[in-house]
């Protein structure tokens, strides 16, 4: 890596550490329980520390550190949301919209020229965001994070599929929106049914998996507990971390039996059928958005524009909130979301026109 992309890169890491200490900070200085008070700020502190790594790095090679204020918009969204929310919860859900800061600290740790304090620096960095990471991993697992997850993942799928599908059919029904809507009302709790059952087997089949491992590595454990490490030191390489820092994670927890156990092993904590539920549930909400019109309106194409609109509308507020809460640019995510949507849609509603031109339907 180049000094002028290290110096890129540092500077974007200082702002993002100077964010997100402002974020726990102002979690922390709002949360009741003392607890989870106490983890916030302990959090708030390592973040604001590797903020002064990043400055002393660019400092050091004579760039001064950029200027930066935290965004009050995502202050006052994450105070308003901490009322109705877990704060651990609506941690993990910021995180969403987030790749992993031990990721790319990781890659900047492999090809960065960096002296030998700044490389014993990052590399305890990245042990920090290791620890942050798994510390609300926990706490989202036990909170039920993993609903949220397929509510998200199952009303998109419903949205988008259920857009294309009406789509199409305007195309080749265009004066009977009664049939667009009912067709597409069909194939929804058709694709809701699909997707609960698939959410449901995905679980338990995940769950049998690990309980016949668990089974393996309990008589690993009583025959070989060394040998237990050692595999969780190869994850750990296998996964990006350095062989050096992946020996040192391995030799902090390989004293702790369950640790090792539920690292290389994590307990399957969701229900099937709760988790299966959720997901049927959520893709029959996105369908809602674009069947919804084709039952009042005079023609498929008057139903057609205002489908469009609602789920354009749906896809742009997610995206909106999604990015003010995660520091994603807002103008890419919004349009990310719009153009992956409607594009299926237009090639949907040309697959219809095309097959009306073959068939001859007129409706």
């Amino acid at each position: 890596m180049s000094t002028p992309a290290l110096v890129e890169l540092a500077q974007e890491f200082y702002r993002d550490e100077l964010q997100d200490h402002a974020t726990y900070t102002a979690l922390a200085g709002n949360e009741r329980n003392p607890q989870l008070r106490e983890t916030l700020a302990r959090i708030a502190g390592m973040e604001l520390k590797h903020s002064r790594f990043w400055r002393r790095l660019l400092e050091s090679r004579g760039i001064e550190a950029p200027s930066y204020t935290p965004g009050a918009l995502r202050l006052r969204l994450v105070r308003f949301f901490q009322r109705f929310l877990n704060s651990a919860f609506l941690v993990s859900i910021l995180e969403l919209g987030e790749s992993s800061a031990f990721a790319k600290y990781l890659d900047c740790l492999h090809t960065a020229k960096l002296d030998d304090r700044e490389r014993s620096e990052l590399r305890a960095i990245v042990l920090d965001e290791i620890e942050h990471e798994i510390t609300f991993r926990d706490q989202s697992r036990r909170l039920g994070l993993g609903n949220v997850r397929d509510y998200v993942l199952g009303m998109n799928d419903g949205l988008v599929e259920i857009l294309g599908a009406v789509t199409g059919l305007s195309a080749v029904y265009a004066g009977n929106p009664l049939i667009v809507g009912v067709s597409g009302l069909v194939v929804g709790v058709a694709g809701a049914m699909s997707m609960g059952i698939g959410a449901y087997v995905s679980v338990r089949s995940q769950r049998q998996v690990n309980e016949g491992l668990r089974e393996r590595m309990e008589i690993l454990f009583d025959v070989a507990p060394q040998r237990a490490v050692d595999e969780y030191q190869d994850k750990l390489a296998e996964s990006g971390v350095p062989d050096a820092t992946a020996h040192e994670i391995a030799r902090r927890v390989g004293a702790n039996r369950d640790a090792i156990a539920r690292l290389l092993l994590p307990e399957t904590t969701e229900n099937e059928l709760r988790s299966g539920l959720f997901t049927g549930f959520a893709y029959l909400a996105g369908v809602a958005f674009p069947v919804v019109p084709y039952f009042f309106a005079a023609s498929a194409f008057h139903a057609l524009a205002f489908s469009v609109l609602l789920a354009g509308l749906a896809l742009a507020a997610s995206a909106a909130v999604v990015s003010v809460l995660s520091g994603i640019s807002l103008k890419h995510k919004v349009l990310e979301m719009i153009v992956a949507g409607f594009s299926a849609a237009g090639i949907a509603y040309l697959f219809g026109w095309v097959m009306r031109s073959l068939t001859g339907i007129e409706l």
